[in-house]
């Protein structure tokens, strides 16, 4: 799919509205019938700036060149985008958008627009985006280079082509997770009971409750409502609730890693729902706090003690279920793999980055407090498994890294060749004022 950045959506909107009062526009290239307006330059140079290029003016128009090119060639082909396929991507999208704004609210106050006229003006440059990546799809292929092809690509590189690798680590983790006390979960759960059973006889809203006694901060002011909720989106076990529900059925309360819920289904909209919830989260007392800070000290102590070792002390002791069965070993998620450079530690925990450059391989960290993936307090032991140094990518090291950049430059070579052969045979007008020098090798229309 394309990414589609908030940065770009947001600036799509602001000239559609803009360019409605200001005619400020003009076509700066023709490929087929389709044309590139000067806007379209523009947005596309900014979205660059955004996602940290710069304003490449030629790399900015060849690529739109190619998207017209990609959508020439696909109507050529008879590719399609279902009005299902379309339909499912624009929640997809607008879900998200609304996420980051906090409320569908707060989307329609910003641009003085219902979310149904914002979608309606995104869905053609929608249906391109997909269009064209369904087209760049079928000129790529999606067989991947097996190993002797990527040990040849390797050994018939020039060495100082290859890309750079960053200095990353391999690391194992002890994890503590402060514990609710059961008199505070019984509290927590006894109370949204009653809160659950004012609703199913009538005695108060859904809404009501939400908006005065909920405690999910993204819902709670708009009486617990969600809108467009897709899958993957909340908690694995929220969603198992919610997408069992039918229409105007309200939930029995359960248990997630935020707290206590119940769940009334407003209306499913194919893959999306709308819906409202109420959560009551246990509350955690500085006793429960310190607790789990003290346990983890007594078993940092056993470890420099020589009493246990870190994987038995993980096996035994760490709360995180991921790692604890693979003694502690931490998977990064960007990569699916164990490495981590300091981005990928970066988005994860920035003060773990301070802590790793004083350690050396097989050190184990202080305890020290961290943030949970559900956004709660723990605590954590690190130790440093492995450190790879700043190196040129190479076969032994770097495998995957070289099977993707592998992959990337195949297929930068099958898009090059066919973007000589198919500009040789189809319309492209560029205005010359516009004229750069290309990357690609394209045939330009007199």
């Amino acid at each position: 799919m394309f990414k589609f950045k908030l940065f770009f959506f947001l600036l799509s909107l602001s000239f559609i509205s803009f360019s409605q009062n200001q005619v400020i526009d003009k076509v700066i290239a023709v490929v087929g019938k389709y044309p590139i307006l000067l806007s379209d330059l523009q947005n596309t140079m900014l979205d660059q700036d955004k996602e940290g290029g710069y304003f490449d003016r030629c790399k900015s128009f060849e690529m739109l060149v190619y998207q017209k090119l990609l959508m020439v060639q696909a109507e050529k082909d008879s590719l399609i985008v279902s009005e299902a396929e379309l339909d499912h991507e624009l929640s997809r999208r607008m879900s998200y958008f609304i996420s980051q704004f906090g409320s569908e609210e707060k989307l329609e106050e910003f641009y003085g627009k219902r979310t149904n006229v914002i979608k309606d003006e995104l869905r053609f440059s929608v249906q391109e985006q997909l269009l064209a990546e369904k087209m760049k799809s079928k000129i790529t292929g999606n067989d991947k280079l097996t190993p002797a092809e990527i040990r040849l690509f390797f050994n018939s590189s020039i060495q100082d082509s290859l890309p750079f690798v960053e200095s990353e680590v391999e690391l194992q983790q002890l994890v503590k997770k402060p514990i609710c006390s059961p008199q505070e979960k019984q509290e927590a759960k006894e109370l949204i009971e009653s809160y659950r059973e004012r609703v199913i006889n009538g005695k108060s809203s859904m809404t009501t409750l939400a908006r005065l006694y909920s405690e999910d901060p993204g819902s709670a002011a708009k009486g617990g409502l969600y809108n467009n909720v897709a899958r993957g989106l909340m908690d694995p076990a929220f969603e198992a609730v919610a997408f069992r529900l039918k229409k105007g059925e309200i939930s029995n309360v359960f248990e997630t890693s935020y707290g206590f819920h119940f769940i009334e289904l407003v209306q499913r909209k194919g893959d999306l729902l709308d819906l409202r919830h109420i959560l009551i989260m246990p509350k955690m007392t500085n006793e429960d706090f310190f607790k789990c800070k003290g346990d983890l000290d007594s078993i940092y102590k056993e470890i420099n003690l020589g009493l246990i070792s870190f994987e038995n002390a993980v096996k035994k002791y760490s709360d995180d279920l991921e790692t604890k069965q693979n003694s502690g070993l931490m998977i990064n998620p960007q990569t699916a793999n164990t490495k981590f450079d300091n981005n990928a530690l970066s988005q994860i925990d920035e003060n773990s980055i301070v802590v790793l450059n004083n350690m050396k391989v097989a050190d184990i960290s202080k305890p020290m407090q961290f943030k949970l993936p559900d956004g709660k307090p723990g605590f954590r032991i690190l130790k440093l498994k492995t450190r790879i140094e700043p190196h040129k990518m190479n076969l032994i090291e770097d495998y995957q890294k070289l099977a993707q950049f592998a992959n990337v430059e195949k297929n930068k070579k099958l898009v090059k060749e066919w973007i000589k052969k198919r500009s040789k045979v189809s319309y492209i007008k560029l205005d010359p004022e516009f004229a750069c020098k290309f990357e690609n090798n394209w045939t330009i229309s007199n």
